[in-house]
């Protein structure tokens, strides 16, 4: 790729590849977080000690609710100060809660350091689409974060197999120390080649009625307070499969070392169609693919469910159902959050917090619910995605009035102008 990308007033330059790459860098983090520790559940849980079988799910909520609830902290700081030092800053924390985490000695321990680590880690999902509003708007915006996607999906696919690497050679505890090495690289790569995206314009000054007034706009604005809500409502499913996953793959259908692989196969197809939305989403737009997607996602989970409560429980048919389902994210989740930020972009950073502490934490806290029910079988968890699908599609249809699939000022436009 030879375009290049010139942020904002600094006088350095990026290519784009560059960018994607440090943007998919970025967000790693908050995935490999996530991903690498699915395989350690079990070891974790047996190491430190849990009442019951299903709180090995609290390691995966703990670090969403902490990841949710600081993005609203990160946005602010960064439309003051700039992208560049609070994303440095926050790395920083990173690496001190996952040394933290090595060393917990009780599981309350381990959870209170998951809490601060996914905290840590908002900054890197809350700046990285900033940055991404720095430089791009509408269908260009969706277009360079679906890149990223298609990118990002490798670290689900790859991350819970070098998690269970990791743990042929070491306890859980090197997980933990994967992670410190990983963020301490992208730290020297942010400080040495990531110019200040931020526009001298923009800055915002810190400060309690200032930040009020950013959230409150960013709220009020339908567009974007009706896509926030719609995220929160179908990333729940998403995350409930995250902390159930485990139980699901390795005990209920015995594969026990091979889980990994299993994840893996759901994570390609999502990622597979992360790069078809960045090569139609300026074509077709953001509306016309998230929703038909969305519909597709609830229909498919629903027949599913169908076929689970009929009996019909063999793994070939879960994953194929599963797989089918969890690969429309990659239609949806960059779309949203495209459609989102579109008319927030002079508050970029704090307008990207409120839709991460939104999405972050409602889902979150719905994902965890659904988990908790798992009672031994994929029925809570694929009923649970059928269900809030549904919610989706409702939220979707307040939001746009009514209608779905195009928008008339998108059309004309081509969504495709700074806001």
């Amino acid at each position: 790729m030879k375009e290049t990308v010139h942020p904002g007033p600094a006088p350095a330059s990026m290519k784009l590849g560059e960018l994607v790459a440090l943007l998919v860098a970025m967000t790693a983090v908050v995935a490999l977080a996530i991903d690498m520790m699915l395989p350690a559940l079990d070891d974790i849980a047996a190491d430190l000690g849990t009442d019951h079988t299903n709180d090995r799910q609290y390691v995966i909520t703990a670090y969403l609710l902490g990841f949710g609830g600081a993005q609203l902290i990160y946005g602010p700081l960064s439309d003051a100060y700039g992208r560049k030092p609070v994303i440095l800053g926050a790395l920083g924390l990173f690496l001190v809660t996952s040394l933290v985490c090595m060393a917990s000695q009780s599981f309350d321990m381990l959870l209170v350091a998951r809490v601060f680590q996914g905290a840590a880690a908002a900054a890197c999902r809350v700046i990285a689409t900033a940055i991404a509003r720095d430089l791009t708007s509408g269908r260009r915006m969706a277009e360079v974060m679906s890149m990223v996607m298609t990118v990002f999906m490798a670290v689900p696919v790859l991350a819970p197999s070098l998690g269970q690497l990791i743990l042929f050679i070491a306890p859980w505890q090197g997980i933990f120390g994967f992670l410190v090495v990983f963020a301490l690289g992208l730290m020297v790569w942010l400080y040495f080649r990531m110019p200040e995206t931020l526009h001298p314009e923009f800055r915002q000054k810190l400060g309690w009625g200032t930040s009020i007034h950013a959230f409150a706009e960013a709220m009020t604005t339908r567009l974007t307070l009706g896509y926030t809500l719609a995220g929160a409502a179908f990333f729940s499913g998403l995350y409930a499969f995250l902390g159930s996953s485990e139980q699901i793959f390795a005990e209920h259908f015995q594969l026990g070392d091979r889980f990994p692989l299993a994840f893996a196969a759901i994570a390609l197809g999502m990622g597979v169609t992360s790069y078809a939305n960045s090569r139609l989403v300026m074509r077709l737009g953001q509306r016309r693919l998230s929703h038909w997607a969305l519909i597709a996602f609830t229909a498919i989970s629903a027949a599913h469910a169908a076929m689970l409560m009929a009996g019909v429980d063999n793994l070939l048919v879960f994953m194929v159902m599963l797989a089918a389902a969890m690969a429309l994210l990659g239609l949806i989740g960059a779309n949203f959050s495209a459609l989102a930020m579109e008319p927030v972009g002079h508050i970029a950073g704090t307008a990207s917090a409120a839709y991460g502490f939104m999405t972050g934490v409602l889902a979150a806290l719905a994902g965890a619910y659904i988990g908790q029910l798992y009672d031994g079988t994929p029925v809570p968890l694929v009923t649970g995605q059928a269900v809030m699908g549904g919610l989706t599609i409702l939220v979707v249809l307040v939001t746009e009035r009514g209608r779905l699939f195009a928008n008339a000022i998108e059309d004309e436009a081509g969504s495709d102008t700074p806001a």
